[in-house]
Formats: structure tokens, C-alpha cells, sequence
């Protein structure tokens, strides 16, 4: 009887054990935790600056529209102008890791670090030379923001509207904030996250926490939602197996 106490007394804090070291470890209880900052981490701070107009870089995909006589066909047959769906001659290009961009007739230019209005002007002004007053419509396609949601678990991929897109409607977009999830710990990674990016920290949970805060997002900029730790489902997934071996053994000890 006393071997048997003993057995499982043994058994109790040997499990305790690898309990306390997995709690310990918070790589094994989230290891889809993702972009983790240092407790006392110096998040970047919000500037209250002006809405900057997107830049072409490179790898960029344009949409562009070669029109001529001042874009007097888009009128005439009733299509709108702003929106692209009724923009036939609208044509793909990729911006080349150079920032040039291979366009008929002229060739490879440089775009590079313009802005759309930029871009515009440079195509209208060199298309002169070939066509009467030509109107160029030109559209920044493959810009996009990543949306990480429930610690890693849940991920999207948003398109920018050709004006602009807020956190908020980033958010909205794509689902809102699933249950567990923490609207009061949002972190936003802009730039090369292998380099030295910009982070910032958003707290939305209440209008109070939101006011003064720039809502507004860029092309490639990394949203991650931080979620609550579930370490009694995962302490119990992780557990498993060695409770199963544990028990086998104890049971063959038994019986033997």
C-alpha cells in the first residue's frame, strides 16, 4: 500500500513538473506567437502629420490607361473616370526593382518615388510627342496591408482602396476582432520588419483611448492583434502525451 502511495505521489509531482516548466515557457504554450516586444519595449509615437500621398516603389503593379484628345472618348461614350472597371484600355505593368517601368511606345521610364499626380504629368508629357493632347490614368493595383488576429492563428490580406484605408475599416474588412483577442493592444509594423521598423501600439477600446490617434494606414503595413493566453487548453494539448505515457507505465508497473 505504501509503495503505491508512494508511486503516486511520485506520479503528482512529476506531472507538476513538467506542468510548472511549460507554464515557464512561453514558447510552448504560444508558439504562434508572433513580432513579441520586450516588456518595457519604446513603441514609436503617433505624429499628428498630413496625409501623404502614396510613393511608386518598386515591384509595384500600375494600372494605366493611354487616352488621347484629353480623355475626350472616356466622356463621350459615358464612362466614369473613377472607376476602373470601365477603363478598357487600362493595361498591368510591373514596376522593376529599379523603380522602371517598361511602357509602349516609350520605353522604360523611371517612376520611381512619384506620386500617382507625378506620374501622370512625367506619361502626359512625354507621350506629347506622339499623340494629341494625351490623358493618362494611372492606379497603384497591388497595394495591401496584413492582418494577424488570435496570436498568429487567423491572418488577412486587405487591399487599399484607391483613396485610402483607416485601421478601423482595415478591421472591418476583415472580420473585426474575434473573442479573446485584445482591442487595447494592437500593434502596427511599418517597414522592413528584418531591418529596423517603425512600431506603434493602438488602443481601441474605448473612443476615449482613440481620440488624436492617426488612423490611417500605408501599403505594406503589418497590423497584429494580440490575444489573451490559453494555457489550460494548451497546457492540457501539450500534456497529453505524457500523461498517456506516464499512465502506460504506471499501469504496467501494476501489473508486473
Amino acid at each position: 500500500m505504501c509503495g503505491n502511495m508512494r508511486i503516486r505521489v511520485n506520479y503528482f509531482f512529476l506531472i507538476l513538473t513538467i506542468a510548472t516548466a511549460m507554464i515557464e515557457s512561453c514558447s510552448v504554450l504560444q508558439p504562434n506567437k508572433m513580432f513579441k516586444t520586450e516588456k518595457n519595449f519604446q513603441f514609436n509615437e503617433f505624429k499628428p502629420e498630413s496625409e501623404k500621398e502614396y510613393r511608386i516603389q518598386p515591384y509595384d503593379i500600375i494600372g494605366l490607361s493611354i487616352n488621347t484628345n484629353d480623355g475626350y472618348k472616356l466622356i463621350n461614350t459615358g464612362e466614369k473616370i473613377g472607376n476602373s472597371q470601365n477603363l478598357k484600355q487600362e493595361i498591368e505593368y510591373l514596376v522593376e526593382y529599379d523603380g522602371f517601368v517598361k511602357i509602349p511606345v516609350l520605353g522604360r521610364v523611371d517612376l520611381a518615388n512619384l506620386t500617382i499626380r507625378e506620374a501622370e504629368k512625367l506619361l502626359e508629357e512625354k507621350y506629347t510627342k506622339f499623340y494629341n493632347n494625351p490623358f493618362i490614368l494611372l492606379r497603384i493595383i497591388n497595394r495591401k496591408v496584413y492582418i494577424f488576429k488570435s496570436g498568429g492563428e487567423k491572418g488577412s490580406v486587405i487591399n487599399i482602396p484607391e483613396d485610402r484605408l483607416t485601421l478601423i475599416e482595415a478591421l472591418a474588412m476583415s472580420g473585426g476582432i474575434p473573442d479573446g483577442d485584445k482591442a487595447y493592444k494592437i500593434k502596427l509594423i511599418r517597414g522592413d520588419v528584418s531591418k529596423d521598423p517603425q512600431v506603434f501600439k493602438y488602443n481601441i477600446s474605448s473612443l476615449e483611448q482613440i481620440k488624436g490617434t492617426n488612423l490611417l494606414l500605408q501599403a505594406n503595413d503589418i497590423i497584429y492583434i494580440d490575444t489573451r493566453p490559453r494555457y489550460a487548453r494548451r497546457l492540457l494539448i501539450e500534456m497529453t502525451p505524457y500523461l498517456t505515457l506516464l499512465t502506460t507505465a504506471l499501469l504496467l508497473y501494476n501489473l508486473f
